[in-house]
């Protein structure tokens, strides 16, 4: 199964990146944010650090929606969906290559928000960035996990765009809560005393929708009940 997952994460990397609209556009978005929040800032003050912590994690939530709408709709507009459906492939496999390729599209454009949100923002790095950057990949995953699921769920829908949005982002408060929590202490490491009970809710929440979507993806994806 690890194989075919792989194989189509790679496909659709290779589609959503040859054609770079979807990444571009949840780029382009999380930018947007990002600047608009620099402006609410008053001159001569800056934007405390969880503050600045939760405008990058915001953005890249809603950049998140954007990236499993192109993944799913690859599929969808192309009508291959069916054939997806009567591939030789295990049905976990569409779930975890595209939870794959959702992951490293959304570490793409974190690479870009992480310079934005300390320049526009004012912030400096005085904390450690490694573990700042393990709990980026913890907190990712649990983001791509929930986002393949519920992508799925919305593929086919005419309002595919406010269905993922309005399903995705009250699950998905645990854990950015704790992202921000944690990443708060990359621009003011006082604020990272409590980061390892944090971490561990991060896990926690990676453990149990990992596994939930594990069962409920072949219902989702098949419309079997």
């Amino acid at each position: 199964m690890l194989s075919r997952a792989w194989t189509i994460a790679a496909k659709d990397l290779r589609l959503v990146l040859a054609g770079g609209q979807g990444l571009s556009q949840a780029a382009l978005l999380g930018l947007l944010l990002i600047f608009v929040f620099s402006l609410a800032t008053p001159v001569g003050q800056i934007m405390p650090a969880q503050g600045a912590a939760a405008v990058f994690w915001l953005s890249s939530a809603f950049g998140l929606v954007l990236i499993f709408n192109t993944l799913y709709g690859l599929e969808e507009s192309g009508g291959a969906r069916i054939g997806l459906l009567l591939a030789p492939v295990p049905v976990h496999a569409v779930w975890l290559g595209k939870a794959v390729a959702g992951l490293a599209l959304l570490l793409m454009i974190q690479i870009v928000f992480g310079p934005a949100v300390v320049v526009f923002l004012g912030q400096d790095v005085l904390g450690s960035p490694l573990p700042v950057f393990a709990t980026v990949l913890a907190v990712d995953w649990g983001l791509a996990v929930l986002g393949s699921l519920l992508g799925a769920l919305s593929q086919g829908q005419a309002g595919r765009e406010s269905l993922l949005s309005v399903a995705l982002f009250p699950l998905l408060v645990p854990v950015l809560l704790a992202g921000i929590r944690i990443g708060a202490g990359l621009f003011a490491p006082a604020a990272d005393s409590e980061a390892s009970g944090w971490l561990g809710l991060v896990l926690g929440f990676d453990a149990m929708f990992t596994a939930a979507a594990v069962v409920l993806f072949p219902f989702v994806f098949t419309g079997e009940e």
